[in-house]
Order: structure tokens, then sequence, then C-alpha cells
């Protein structure tokens, strides 16, 4: 195997380790659980088991929950319009719907090869070095901290996105081969001049979004007790936490989503989804994503202020707070029960985390729930193959926020593909497992040494979360 290939094998394996090698009892593999979201779980394989709400929502909790779906779905539209509703798009964007980069509120694709200019789904995070007045990455002095490749009439749209894959092939001990891709970057038609040369450029793909709300329930101070920065107990794994600002007060708050942990509610991640991904302005984020230097994006016309009002921002909000968890599927199967022994002797847990417990919430269903999301909020360092090079608030250039791995086994009947890692250049298990290195190296040769029918169960396992 190659260093290119061994370095990628290590952390997924490490994420997931832990956990399942310490719960459950001595006759049932500990990461079998079929209500993976708790009692925010459905019972769902079609092609909208991410679209569920959770249970036990009442009648008002549910127009709610429909009107946030309605915006979450529906394309927004330039302005002047006559839907006042949802006008306001741009000047600048990326997509005209939430779902336009979480079809089925499923994950995003990367585009096929460099000849594909259809981004929709994976976006370019932009930043030089520095520190943001906020604590953050530096924007791009010209193009900010994210890329957008469409714009409304008479703007010019910020450049073209092009991603070609460079491959190269590896193997188990075993012999058998397994290909790994990285993605090739370049941009075109830049608005504004040609980016800097020192501008750290990071692909991001779009995940599936249910189950964020019981992220957001699970205590800050069970995420902090995981958290081993100096490897105190010597287990190869120190994860550490992502302090960002309140989105309202500015105050350091626990980082619990995006690929690095970035964003540290369900509210702000929402926002600037709306803000960076399609240009729309809320009472988070009210002013238009437009640099001064750009006088046609300033000119353009908005569709009020905020674009998006606080009732509706809300519903939106409340909707990606309580789409429920898909149901672990055939737990049953001898095959899936020894993938989750092996998924705990290999070191899996270690990261990704198959038991969290959610505090008090404000929705029945997500308070005080035992879940299994399997990732532990926490950065890994996940070594040289996967690193961007682009810090994020205490985030370095080489560490990740362990993914959750929750309904993996649904996004193929919901998207249709399964494209995984922060980039999408994993198409299969196997690809994602051999992409860590780091902190999960001992996993990720554990794996490696397991035989073809080991790891066909492991596969199995994860298929059916």
């Amino acid at each position: 195997m190659t260093g290119f290939a061994r370095r990628a094998v290590a952390v997924v394996f490490v994420a997931g380790l832990i956990v399942s090698a310490c719960a459950g009892s001595d006759d049932e593999p500990a990461a079998i659980d079929p209500k993976l979201g708790g009692e925010a779980t459905r019972s769902a394989t079609n092609r909208n088991a991410f679209g569920l709400p959770v249970k036990g929502l009442d009648d008002d909790q549910r127009l709610d929950f429909e009107v946030g779906d309605s915006f979450f779905n529906q394309n927004w539209v330039t302005s002047p319009a006559s839907t006042k509703a949802r006008d306001g798009l741009g000047p600048t964007f990326n997509a005209q719907a939430c779902s336009s980069c979480h079809g089925l509120d499923g994950r995003g694709a990367p585009p096929i090869d460099a000849d594909d200019t259809s981004t929709l789904g994976l976006l370019l995070r932009l930043s030089v070095p520095g520190t943001s007045p906020a604590g953050g990455p530096m924007p791009e002095p010209m193009y900010g901290d994210q890329l957008q490749d469409r714009a409304v009439p008479g703007v010019k749209p910020e450049g073209i996105v092009a991603i070609d894959w460079v491959s190269e092939t590896g193997s188990f001990d075993d012999g058998a081969t397994y290909e790994l891709r990285r993605p090739k970057i370049d941009t075109s038609d830049l608005a504004h001049g040609p980016l800097g040369d020192d501008v750290m450029i990071s692909p991001r793909l779009a995940p599936q979004v249910m189950g964020v709300g019981l992220l957001e329930a699970i205590p800050e101070a069970s995420v902090r007790a995981a958290a081993d920065p100096d490897d105190a107990d010597g287990d190869g794994i120190s994860g550490r936490i992502n302090l960002v600002p309140d989105p309202h007060t500015g105050d350091e708050i626990l980082g619990r989503f995006g690929w690095k942990a970035n964003v540290g509610t369900v509210e702000g991640q929402v926002a600037g989804a709306f803000h960076g991904d399609m240009g729309i302005t809320s009472p988070l984020f009210p002013d238009e994503n437009c640099h001064s230097d750009d006088p046609s994006c300033v000119a353009a016309i908005g569709g009020g202020s905020p674009e998006i009002p606080q009732e509706t921002f809300d519903r939106v909000v409340f909707y990606n707070r309580t789409l429920a968890v898909p149901a672990m599927r055939d737990f049953e199967s001898p095959h899936v029960r020894s993938g989750a022994e092996q998924f705990g002797t290999v070191g899996c847990a270690g990261c990704h985390t198959t038991s969290q417990t959610t505090g008090p919430a404000d929705v029945p269903m997500l308070s005080e729930q035992t879940i299994s999301p399997f990732t532990d909020l926490l950065l890994h360092d996940m070594g040289p193959g996967l690193a961007d090079g682009r810090p994020d608030f205490a985030a370095s250039g080489t560490e990740w926020r362990t993914p959750p791995l929750w309904g993996l086994g649904l996004v193929p009947v919901v998207n249709g593909e399964r494209f995984m890692m922060h980039d999408g250049r994993a198409r299969t298990f196997e690809e994602a497992i051999m992409w860590h290195g780091g902190e999960a190296q001992a996993a990720a040769d554990a794996f490696a040494a397991l035989d073809a029918d080991e790891r066909a169960d492991l596969i199995a396992y994860l298929e059916v979360l």
C-alpha cells in the first residue's frame, strides 16, 4: 500500500470504535440500536426517508414544520417579483433553494469531471492567512469567504468552478485493490481579477440535514468531557472542541456544525446558508453579500430588509431541527451484527461515538433522548491526505469534525449516489475509510488487515445506519 493510501486508511475507523466497545451487553453488539434518534426516529426506507418530521408535534408545530418545509424546498426569485414572500435572491449566489444542494434533505454531489460546471451541492470556501475580527478565517479581499458562481441579471457571477479528479490505486493487506481520488480545483472568468497568491481554497459538500436538532441538544458538558486535546489517555485520539461566536451576542460557544465545527447552532447554520448560498438576508445577516467595490452588486434591487422575515426564518430553522432520523434496518442480520463487532474491534467508535444523550429541549421528541449519531462533535487531525490547509477558528488545516454516520446507508436511495468526505471524493465506504489518516491510523491499518469477509460485514453494518 502506498503512503498516500495508508495515511488515508486510518482516521475513519479510529473515529468509531470506542463507543461500540463500551456500550451494550456481552451478547449484544454495542452499536446495534434500531432507534438511532431515540423517540425522534422514523421508520422509512424510501426517497423521503430524510424528510419526515419527528412524531409528537402539536398543531402549531406541525404548521411551522410545513411552512418551513415549503421555504426550504421552493426556489427563491430575483427582485422585483410578484412572489413577494420569496424574492430577494442574490445578487450573487450558488443556489436558488436550500433543496438545490440538500435534495430531499439529503446530500449534494460534486461535479463529475472538469467539463461539468454544475456545482450545486458543492461550493468553494475561500480565505487568506490571518484571522477575521470574529476570530474565524480571514475572507479573500475581493471574493469574501465563498465563491458565488451565479448572479442575478445585471450582476456578473464571481467565477466559474471546474473540478477534475486525480486517482491513485491502493491495496488492502490481502491484495484486493481500491481506487482513491482527490479533487483538482480550477477557477476561471473571475469577475474581480485573480484570486490572491496566498488564497486558501477548500471545497465543501452539502451534507444531509436530518438529526441536527438532536445534535444541538447534546449538552455542551458532554462534548467537552469527551475532548482529549493532549491525548491524556494515550489512545492516539486527541479530539478537540472548536469555539465560535454566538450569532446573537458574539460570545464564544461550542462549535457543532459544519465540516470543521465552525457553526454553533442550527439557527446560525441556516442563516449562513441563506446568506452565503442564496444571497438572502435574514435577521442574523441583514446586509447583502456584496463587496463594496462591485457597484452592480451594490445597486441590485433587494427583496426587503431582511429578505426572509423573522417568522419565516424561525420556521425554516424549526423545520431543520425537527427532521427525524431514519431507523436502522436489518439489524438482526448475522452479517450486520458481525459488522457491528468489527466496528468496535477495529476502533471506529473512538470518534464516531455511537451513544449520546440529549438534554432538555423545547420539542419533547428531542429532549433527553438516547441517540446513536456516530459522532463526538469534536475536531480530529485526519492527516495530510485529507488536509485542506485552511484553518477555521480553532480547527487547523488538518482537522475536521467527526461527521455523523446515521442515515448514510440511505443516501443512495434519497440522492442516487453516496459521495462522502468534505469534498465528495469518496464514492464508497471503503474509499472513505481508506482516506483517513492522522489520529485514525491504527484503526485504518486494522481495517486494511481484515479479510474480505470481515470487511464486507463491516460495510454491511454501515449500510444499515
